[in-house]
């Protein structure tokens, strides 16, 4: 499944009810979080790789009624911040708002966005989303929407658990680096919109993550727009049945229809990536 057709031109937001709360630039002062010891799943006739990273122990819990407008840098001291109110339930509907908006060139760091995690995290242009962490995953954990070729966004360490669908939804244009990063229990890592009004040329790198199943595929792509994934040290956890696939090819469309899946792994044209890029255990 890619996004829902209804509706296509990306979530419709809720007009009236939203209210928007602006997040100061001042940096909250970071507070040293314990770290929780991580277990590898391995596989009895793999080659031994790396023990996946612990999860944080929040800071303390923030209730989120209304979305957070971000611009500049905001530090969250690895707080807890979760959905309340009209943020809905961190279900799979369509018409919820994000609990953080990202302006163009906003930093967001040093978050754990909890339950009810509501749309997530929107960026409306360029942006750093750095040691952010999503512990139940609702409609998406962020959505990219800048609208500039030259728009770039980077995702820096964290990780995210429990995607029924995807992780990181690439609506807008431009570039997406996932680095430093850990997923479980998701559907797809990454996804470039299917069937968007509005479509664009995205390019993807996803390296040195850890990726534990269970779980779909990592990146999604359309083709025909000339999108472009590639992969680089990503570590599988869990699948000695490598049924995950690492990148998955589509023909896109611009009215709403579900998109077509072509194919899937390197190709060397828009699945860039060699078995050597990925490691099982």
């Amino acid at each position: 499944m890619t996004k829902r057709a209804a509706p296509p031109a990306g979530r419709a937001r809720r007009t009236g009810r939203r209210r928007m709360i602006s997040a100061s630039a001042t940096a909250l002062a970071l507070t040293g979080a314990a770290l929780t010891t991580g277990l590898l799943v391995q596989s009895a006739d793999a080659a031994p790789t790396a023990a996946v990273a612990g999860w944080p122990t929040p800071a303390g819990s923030q209730a989120v009624p209304a979305t957070i407008e971000v611009s500049g840098t905001y530090d969250g001291g690895l707080k807890r911040f979760y959905g309340s109110g009209d943020l809905g339930d961190g279900g799979q509907s369509e018409d919820q708002d994000p609990v953080f908006e990202l302006a163009d060139g906003a930093v967001l760091k040093n978050v754990v966005v909890g339950s009810p995690a509501a749309d997530g995290i929107h960026c409306l242009g360029s942006c750093t989303l750095q040691n952010v962490w999503w512990e139940d995953v609702g409609e998406d954990a962020a959505s990219f929407k800048g609208t500039s070729s030259g728009a770039v966004y980077k995702v820096t360490g964290g990780g995210a658990k429990g995607a029924d669908d995807k992780v990181f939804q690439f609506n807008g244009a431009g570039s997406l680096t996932v680095s430093g990063f850990q997923v479980s229990d998701f559907g797809k890592l990454v996804r470039s919109c299917g069937n968007c009004s509005k479509q664009y040329k995205r390019t993807i790198t996803v390296s040195d993550v850890d990726v534990t199943a269970p779980g779909k595929s990592l990146v999604g792509i359309n083709t025909n727009y000339g999108d472009t994934a590639t992969l680089r040290s990503v570590r599988i956890h869990g699948d000695s049945s490598k049924k995950i696939k690492p990148c998955v090819r589509y023909t896109g469309n611009d009215s709403g229809a579900e998109p077509k899946e072509t194919g899937s792994g390197p190709d060397g044209t828009y699945c860039k990536y060699s078995a050597s890029d990925i490691s099982y255990g």
